[in-house]
């Protein structure tokens, strides 16, 4: 453990530099092993998950465990979708699209953005849009430890944060919109009221609101020896958007050779 950092003092951290820094380390990660705990804003209220999770990212492999479900998606194989092991009727394995309705639902995220590479592209961007006022917005508020690891704390603030409008383009629909302005599809969804959930149909022309960046408000709780974001909190105007926990990371863990194949003796596909 590198402990040179934690002494550092507060005003002589760099937030664009730490923030760049967080994106190399995303980057360069091979594999991942942690436990996650999600709160995200539903149409009910807030909903909770946890889940077991293993990550290879290139090839991208990965295997989820959720209260007795368990996923498992490969890239390049079971054209395409994910092989579930449901915890409730019809207790048989389902092949599934992670971006259907029976595997998103209510949820903020597909198991596509699993891992930190989503939210490093959303930092990136924020970082670009920003631009020479990214230390304006930004503000290094010390090291704290957060989920029981040595952290350093950062709060972005967008006071600019509001609802603009876009003109649906040709074979765009939500998710693809979403991902095209760096923005969370579940709020554009929060913002029209027309709009019942992610699989709506859009028609070139028509007008939406969506939000003009990610949050308005993000606190990050950056790992001091990993340099991830193992504590990640996103507020809109409405309060507490969603948040997500990271627990007993692990990074590059050596896998067994058929830990991401339904056969792995520790499964019960």
């Amino acid at each position: 453990l590198n402990f040179s950092v934690l002494g550092q003092h507060k005003e002589t951290i760099n937030t664009k530099e730490l923030l760049l820094k967080m994106v190399k380390s995303i980057k360069d990660v091979q594999g991942l092993k942690y436990s996650l705990k999600i709160t995200e804003r539903g149409k009910k209220g807030y909903n909770h998950y946890e889940s077991s999770v293993k990550l290879i990212r290139k090839p991208r492999q990965l295997y989820i465990y959720i209260k007795g479900i368990e996923v498992l998606w490969t890239q390049g194989t079971n054209d395409k979708k994910a092989l579930v092991k449901p915890n409730s009727f019809p207790y048989i394995n389902l092949n599934l699209d992670p971006m259907g309705s029976l595997m998103r639902q209510d949820q903020h995220h597909t198991i596509n953005e699993m891992g930190f590479d989503y939210f490093g592209s959303i930092i990136e961007y924020v970082i670009l849009k920003f631009g020479d006022k990214l230390e304006q917005g930004v503000k290094y508020d010390g090291e704290e430890r957060y989920n029981n690891r040595p952290c350093h704390k950062i709060t972005i603030n967008n006071k600019d944060f509001a609802q603009t409008t876009y003109t649906v383009g040709a074979s765009e629909n939500l998710t693809s919109i979403a991902r095209k302005l760096f923005v969370a599809e579940y709020m554009i969804v929060e913002m029209n009221p027309k709009l019942k959930d992610y699989f709506d149909i859009l028609t070139p022309g028509q007008v939406i609101k969506v939000p003009n960046y990610y949050a308005k408000t993000v606190i990050l709780y950056i790992d001091q020896f990993y340099n991830l974001p193992i504590g990640v909190k996103v507020y809109d105007d409405k309060g507490l958007f969603e948040e997500y926990n990271y627990h007993f990371l692990q990074v590059n863990p050596k896998f067994d050779e058929k830990e991401f194949t339904r056969d792995y003796k520790d499964y019960k596909f």
